[in-house]
This record gives structure tokens, C-alpha cells and sequence, in this order.
């Protein structure tokens, strides 16, 4: 132990917060900070082995100073000084503090056992690496926080040698010594044996004074700030004795308990053990009994792949609770096999495994998909840009797309096709008419039979965990008692919420994030207005012809042929007859009804060929050694072939018929009416209908893309009643009801109806909407309400080339509409050469294809009088004495 130490009256003071430094008690620390680095340089550097600083606990400070961190050294029993180690947190700056803080009355002073000076770089901050020993306790007199670092008055508290040698004779003291020599002895052997070490440590309560020894002890103990104050505090050698007796007897109490529970643990790992011994020795017996149950290594197969499926950590503790379950289950207990189910489950699923993605080529990618498809630049656009912004950014989120139009467009194979160009995997769940919330977010396990639900056992299916996945037909879900599917897939298309998306049966959060979802829908109105907030809409409306006749040339008819087991040799089909097949035979949004034309006229090609072959195998039968290399080779090659041996009794002309090579067959008109019928479809249909008073042409939009509609409307006598017909609802029995209105009230300036301006008298109207069987509804059939009573009151007819669209208001404004494109593409689609649009739908005209609107006349209105001047021939000849 260190000689008794004289203290100066004034000494430099080294706060620590929250951290007390014992008598005997060694620590090492480095110092940065500007106050601490003037502090060891002045009154430890400089004076050198003669230097002292006192250490002074603080609590609450406001700021800390940066000396660094501390370096520990261990504790040893062995040696009379104790080391510990401090953190940066322990440390206070006195002169840059911002608010007042709990200086503490007693401090320890302090001695350097080592100290050296380094030079940061490049800063060329200087710093201190001290090894301080605590030597005494002393008491703050006045404490000085303005200079360059805190300096106190102090006063020493130990007790003078007279005065340890009165205190030593006590009776007290010596029952207090004795009771703490015997605690920290068996302390001490405790030790000894944990550690294997010899019997250096019990030297020390031999050679060293007891009151020392106690806070040597008490320094190497991991207690609380409260505590090690109150030891500091223990200025009386017997309630030092008394704290550190208590102290020693909680660790020696603490270093026990944790030796019966490692004994414990030991014990069950010894059982543990003991178990998979007998377990070999069982597995053998049954190898040699010819009883070999593989169940033990099915579980261990499934543990196996468990650990190499690189679940996230949460989910892998999940997964080792249920498998610790699992084997401690027999095979004939209920649950085993759905809990051994849901675990094959867990390793299946892709957790981390990907696909292996393309070179994000853009030109490349967009080849593939003008392959695949022709047109959609819309779509192809913006999947071109998704790449672009993976190039730039590869963890950049999935996009989630709705694509919405009618049936045979494309919408389906189209998200087949981003999968290839991607380079991902292809997924598609069908929801039309799911109506069970389970079906999306799976079963609970509770339940007999339960099963995940569609997205996890896709994802299953394809094993990787960034897919393109189609949620095909979204628009037709359901919902019922059993739930809303269309609500569990907010949190699906959400992307804020699919990185841990829940599903029942599963129970643990799976990431959904990196799936790029791909959704179809006919219609976007029956779709809930926060699911589709959720998606990027992208519609799809129908072809022009001449896309048909292009998407036809390039795809349809090659892919139709091929399914046949036919090519170009024996079938052609020229573009003459593909635009007819569009004009006179299909009128549709998509192409499948052009498909299903060309696949009949396919059949019908085919059954020529198969009775051409038949015929020719019937002739060989009488024909003898014709197998020589050279006809053969003729005969692969397609060109006409010569006999080299004729057998007697074969007439050669059936033979050079038999094996002339069929010259293709050539669609014509002939061919086309035979095979498909008459047709369908007249461009003079629309002229017939309309060749009567009281006939207009309207434009309709349909899930299956825009329709063109007929309204016939006639008089007879009545009683002045308007009568509906055609499967109508309450919105276009409304409009009808406007358009009556506003034609009465308008009677005498259109010059139509009797003297007195009253229509309805002694007779009434009907208004009828073909086709009877299909509903109708909607505003957008008010102009051509209007167009068909002007006509029928004044007996003029409505052109034949025109078609028209728009909601109307009791005060005659024509207002807008929606599905213009579609509407346009239907009036192009039944040679309908103009068509009336209310003005402010002029901006949807941009999505019309230019082929499109080249080929026809576009007429604006903002009034109804704009509707009935563009509807009739010549404009209203009746203009000239209204005052319109």
C-alpha cells in the first residue's frame, strides 16, 4: 500500500458523473478535452511523481467533457490495488456547463502511476493517458468552477495513526474485523476455485490494514451510485467495516446462486445428452430389427431446411418454439401432422430468395414487349420507366398497376409479357367471384383444414419472393358474412403496410414489398374507391381495325396456325380478308372473336389436309417400292415427283395426284362465306334504322368497350304520357323525362308541334332503347333523347353518318361524359364518319388514336342547339324562325 500522503490545502479537481473512485482503486483514462488536458498537464505532468488531483463525484450535469474512453484492466484480489474501468459518461467539463449541477462534499485524491502524451492527427490536438490510484478520502471546503479547470479547498478525512491505533483496541472494531474477515475469506476461496488460481489473494488480509482492504473490496464489486456514495461517505472505520461486510456477504450470495443454476443447466444438458445416447442406441436396435422408423430424420431434414431457408430473426425464434413442439409430439398425436404442415410451410417459402433479374437492357426490354404486343405504348412506357428507375435505383419499391378495359385486349397476357422482360417469375391468382376474406389472407390454424391464403401459396408455388404477380379480374370479388376480400387487399397493394403483411394461417409478418402486383378489371366502378387509390390505373381501351389487322398479321394468325399443326404452306390468309373478317364478321373491343374466325377458318383447312393425307396413305397401300432416298427427299422438299417403279395394274394418272404436293390453301370471299356464314355485320345498318323520323344514334360505354346505341322514339294517340321501354334505369328515365321537358318548352321556337305549342295533346310518346334484353342506364343519352323527339315531332330525319354523346341539363348545357375514347373507337368501328361531344370533352381527345381521328369529323357542342344544328342535314331548316 502506498505510505500515508501529506494533501495540499488547494488541489485540481476531476469531476466524475455518476461514478465514485475508491482509496486503492486504479483506473485508466485518456483526455481530450481542453479543461481535463490542462488539468493532467499542469498539476500531474509538470510536477510529475508529486502531482495529485482529486476526483469528485457530480450527479445531473448538464454536459460531460470528452476525455475519452476508459480502458480497463481487470480486477485482481491478488494485489493491494484494485483497477476499474469509466466510461466517457463519468466525466464532467465544470467550466462548460450550462446549468448548475450536485457537486458532492467528499472527494478521493489521486496519484499518477503512469502517464503519456500523444498528438492527434492531423487536428494536433494534444492528449493524456493517465493511470490514476485513488489514495484518500477529503472533504470539499469551497470549491472554484471559474478557471481554466475546478480547483477546491480541501481538508483530509482519514484518521490520523494515534488515532487508528484507539480505534483498533475497540471492542467493536475487532467483532467487525473478524466478522469480515471470515466473509471475504470465503469469498476469496470461492474464487480461488472458480478460477483455479493459488493463494496469493489471502495474503492480502494479512498485510493489509482492514479499513484499506474494505474499499479495495468494494471497488471491484459492480453496485450502484447510491451505494458506492454511501461507502465513500464511510469516513468511520467500523460502518465501512459494517457496508463492506454487507457488500462482500451479496456477492458471495450472488457468485452461489449463479453456481446452482450452472450446476442446473449442466445437469439437464447431461440428461440432454444421456437422451440422444439412447436414442442412437435405439435407432440401431430398430436397423437391426429390420423396424427402421425414418420419422427422427424427417424432423431433422425439415430443421435442416428450416435453417437454410434465411428466415428474418423473429420469424426464426417463431419457428424454433413450434419445431421444439413438434418434437416432443409423437407422430400419433392430434396436431402433429398440421403442425408439422405449417413448419414445411415456413422452410418453403422464399424468404430471400430471389430472381435472378436481367441486365436492365431497356432497348432489349422493350423489344420483348413490342414482340409480345403491338400498341399499349402507354403501358410499355411506363414499364420501361420502372426499369430506368431500377438502373438508377435497384431497391427501389414495386410498382402496383390496374389495368382496366375490356375483355380480349390484352390485360392478361400483357402482365405474362413484363414478367419475361423483367426477368421474373410469373404468378397469377383469379379473383372473380372470391368472396371469402380467406382466400386472401388465408385460415387461422385453429380451424380443420386450414391453409394459407392465395398470395402466400402463390409465392410458395414459384419459390421466389419478388414475382410479378397478377390479381386477375379485381373488379368482381364479392363480399358476404365471411368477409370482404376487396378490404384485406388495402393492406396488400399498400406499400406502406406489405413489408409485413400478416396472413392468418402463417402468423408471422411476411415482406410483400418487392412483388410488383399487376391487377385487371373491366370496369374501375365497382372497385372500392381506397383500393383503387392504392393502384396506378392504366386503361386499355379497344383496337381500331387497323391495330386489329397489325396485332392480327403479326401474332394472331402465326399463333392460330400453330395450334393447328398447320404453317404458311398450307393456309394464307391475305390482309383483304382479315379486314373483312373485322369489318363484316366481329365488332368488338379485344380480338377474340377475331381469333375465334380465324381458328374456324384454320379447321376448315385443316380437315382438307387430314382427308389429302388419308387419301394418299389409302394409295399406298397398292403402290410397291416407292421408298427410294431420292422421292423421299422430293417429296420433304415439297416439289412434284415422278414414279420410278410403277407396279402393272396402277393407273398412272391417280398416282402423280395422289403425291403432288397440295398447293396452299388461299382464303377468299367464297371461302369465307362458306366457312363463317353470312355476314354479320352491314355498314348500311345504321342507315336503315335511322331512315325514319324519330331514330338518333347515341354512343354508350359498356364493360365491353364503347357500343353504339339506337334510340327510337314515335307518337300515337294517348293522353300525353311518356312510355319507356328497353330495360332502362332510374338515371336515363330521367334524362328521358329532361329531354321531353326542354323539347315542349322549346316547341314554338323549333316550330314544331300544334298551334298553341302543346305536344303531348290527345296523343303520347314512347321512347324505346334497344336491345330489350340488355340494362341501360347512365346521363350520357340526353342529347340524343333530345335529337330523337325533334325529329319525330318535326319529321325530319337524323344523318346517318352521326353519332352523338352527352348529358343534357334542364336549361339545354351539354355537360361531359366519360369513356370518350372508347365511344370514339365504336363510332369508327360501325363506319360512323361524325360525332358530336360535348365541348369540354375535348381533352379526352388526346388518348384517340390520330388514325382514328383523321378518319373522322369531331363536332363540339356546348349547347343543345349546337347538337340539333350538326344532327339533322343542312342544320335545323326550321333555325330561320326560332329565335335559337
Amino acid at each position: 500500500m502506498a505510505e500515508p500522503v501529506e494533501l495540499p490545502s488547494r488541489i485540481g479537481i476531476l469531476p466524475f458523473r455518476n461514478k465514485v473512485l475508491l482509496p486503492g482503486a486504479i483506473i485508466r483514462i485518456r483526455c481530450t478535452s481542453p479543461s481535463s488536458v490542462k488539468l493532467v498537464e499542469q498539476e500531474l505532468w509538470q510536477r510529475e511523481e508529486k502531482g495529485l488531483i482529486g476526483i469528485l463525484p457530480v450527479r445531473d450535469a448538464a454536459e460531460t467533457i470528452s476525455v475519452g474512453s476508459m480502458l480497463t484492466q481487470g480486477t485482481d484480489l491478488g494485489s493491494s490495488k484494485n483497477q476499474t474501468g469509466l466510461s466517457d459518461s463519468h466525466k464532467l467539463d465544470g467550466k462548460s456547463q450550462q446549468e448548475p449541477i450536485h457537486w458532492h462534499t467528499r472527494g478521493v485524491a489521486a496519484r499518477a502511476l503512469h502517464l503519456s502524451r500523444g498528438v492527434e492527427k492531423p487536428s494536433g490536438r494534444v492528449t493524456y493517458t493517465v493511470v490514476l490510484e485513488g489514495l484518500c478520502r477529503f472533504s470539499v471546503l469551497e470549491l472554484n468552477t471559474k478557471g481554466t479547470y475546478s480547483t477546491a479547498r480541501i481538508s483530509p478525512l482519514d484518521m490520523t495513526k494515534a488515532e487508528m491505533e484507539r480505534v483498533e483496541q475497540d471492542p467493536d472494531f475487532i467483532a467487525l474485523s473478524r466478522q469480515f474477515k471470515v466473509t471475504a475469506m470465503e469469498l476469496i476461496s470461492v474464487l480461488e476455485q472458480k478460477q483455479k488460481t493459488g493463494g496469493r489473494t489471502k495474503v492480502l488480509l494479512e498485510t493489509v490494514p482492514l479499513h484499506k482492504l474494505a474499499d479495495i473490496f468494494v471497488a471491484s464489486f459492480e453496485i450502484s451510485f447510491e451505494e458506492q456514495l454511501s461507502m465513500l461517505d464511510a469516513v468511520d472505520v467500523k460502518v465501512r467495516l459494517l457496508k463492506a461486510t454487507e457488500l462482500v456477504d451479496r456477492h458471495l450470495q450472488s457468485i452461489r446462486v449463479a453456481e446452482k443454476i450452472t450446476k442446473k443447466v449442466e445437469g439437464q444438458l447431461s440428461k440432454s445428452q444421456k437422451e440422444y445416447l439412447l436414442r442412437q442406441q435405439m435407432r440401431a436396435i430398430k436397423e437391426e430389427l429390420g423396424d427402421n422408423d425414418d420419422e427422427d430424420d424427417d424432423v431433422a431434414g425439415l430443421e435442416r431446411k428450416m435453417q437454410a431457408a434465411g428466415m428474418p430473426p423473429n420469424v426464426w425464434k417463431h419457428a424454433q418454439r413450434e419445431l421444439r413442439r413438434l418434437k416432443k409430439m409423437q407422430p400419433q398425436q392430434p396436431g402433429y401432422n398440421s403442425s408439422r404442415v405449417y413448419l414445411e410451410l415456413l422452410a418453403d417459402l422464399p424468404w430471400q430468395t430471389s430472381s435472378e433479374e436481367i441486365e436492365l437492357d431497356l432497348k432489349a426490354a422493350k423489344e420483348r414487349l413490342d414482340s409480345d404486343h403491338y400498341g399499349l405504348e402507354k403501358v410499355k412506357q411506363r414499364i420501361i420507366e420502372y426499369l430506368a428507375v431500377r438502373k438508377l435505383k435497384p431497391d427501389a419499391r414495386g410498382p402496383v398497376l390496374c389495368f382496366v378495359g375490356p375483355p380480349g385486349v390484352g390485360k392478361t397476357s400483357l402482365a405474362s409479357s413484363i414478367a419475361g422482360a423483367l426477368g421474373r417469375k410469373f404468378v397469377r391468382i383469379s379473383l372473380g367471384g372470391v368472396k371469402d376474406e380467406a382466400d386472401i389472407r388465408g385460415h387461422r390454424r385453429t380451424y380443420i383444414g386450414s391453409m394459407p391464403g392465395r398470395l402466400i401459396d402463390g409465392l410458395k408455388k414459384v419459390a421466389v419472393c419478388n414475382p410479378v404477380m397478377l390479381l386477375d379480374e379485381i373488379d368482381k370479388t364479392g363480399s358476404d358474412v365471411r368477409g370482404d376480400p376487396a378490404s384485406a387487399l388495402l393492406e396488400v397493394l399498400d406499400p406502406e403496410q406489405n413489408k409485413t403483411f400478416n396472413d392468418h394461417y402463417l402468423n408471422v409478418p411476411y415482406d410483400l414489398s418487392k412483388v410488383i402486383f399487376v391487377a385487371t378489371a373491366n370496369r374501375a366502378q365497382p372497385i372500392p374507391p381506397p383500393l383503387l387509390d392504392r393502384m396506378e390505373v392504366i386503361e386499355l381501351p379497344g383496337y381500331t381495325p387497323e391495330e386489329k389487322l397489325r396485332i392480327a398479321m403479326r401474332h394472331l394468325i402465326p399463333r392460330v396456325l400453330n395450334q393447328h399443326g398447320l404453317n404458311s404452306e398450307f393456309l394464307k390468309v391475305p390482309e383483304a380478308m382479315v379486314k373483312l373478317i373485322i369489318q363484316r364478321y366481329t365488332r368488338e373491343a379485344g380480338v377474340r372473336n377475331l381469333e375465334r374466325n380465324l381458328a374456324a377458318l384454320a379447321r376448315a383447312a385443316a380437315v382438307r389436309v387430314a382427308e389429302q393425307e388419308q387419301n394418299r396413305v389409302a394409295l399406298n397401300k397398292d403402290v410397291h417400292q416407292i421408298s427410294s432416298p431420292l422421292l423421299e427427299s422430293r417429296l420433304a422438299e415439297g416439289g412434284e415427283v415422278e414414279m420410278e417403279v410403277i407396279p402393272m395394274g396402277v393407273n398412272n394418272h391417280e398416282i402423280s395426284t395422289a403425291f403432288r404436293v397440295m398447293s396452299p390453301l388461299i382464303v377468299d370471299d367464297e371461302m369465307l362465306e362458306k366457312v363463317l356464314g353470312p355476314p354479320k355485320y352491314d355498314d348500311k345498318e345504321t342507315a336503315e334504322r335511322v331512315s325514319t323520323p324519330g331514330v338518333s344514334v347515341g354512343l354508350v360505354w359498356t364493360s365491353f368497350g364503347g357500343e353504339v346505341q339506337f334510340v327510337e322514339a314515335t307518337s300515337m294517340v294517348g293522353k300525353g304520357d311518356l312510355h319507356l321501354t328497353g330495360q332502362l334505369g332510374d338515371v336515363i328515365k330521367e334524362s328521358a323525362q329532361i329531354a321531353l321537358t326542354w323539347v315542349r318548352a322549346r316547341a314554338a321556337e323549333l316550330n314544331i308541334g300544334s298551334a298553341d305549342g302543346n305536344l303531348l295533346e290527345g296523343r303520347d310518346v314512347h321512347i324505346h332503347f334497344p336491345a330489350g334484353a340488355v340494362p341501360k342506364d347512365g346521363p350520357s343519352a340526353g342529347v340524343t333523347l333530345v335529337t330523337s323527339l325533334v325529329s319525330l315531332f318535326s319529321r325530319k330525319r337524323v344523318r346517318s353518318d352521326t353519332a352523338m354523346t352527352g348529358e343534357m341539363t334542364l336549361r339545354g348545357l351539354v355537360l361531359p361524359v366519360g369513356g370518350v375514347k372508347d365511344k370514339v373507337l365504336a363510332a369508327h368501328r360501325n363506319g360512323l364518319k361524325r360525332v358530336i361531344l360535348p365541348e369540354r370533352n375535348l381533352k379526352d381527345l388526346v388518348e384517340v388514336p390520330p388514325a382514328v381521328l383523321g378518319s373522322m369529323e369531331i363536332l363540339l357542342a356546348k349547347r343543345m342547339e349546337d347538337v340539333l344544328e350538326q344532327a339533322f342535314e343542312g342544320g335545323c331548316p326550321w333555325r330561320q324562325h326560332s329565335k335559337l
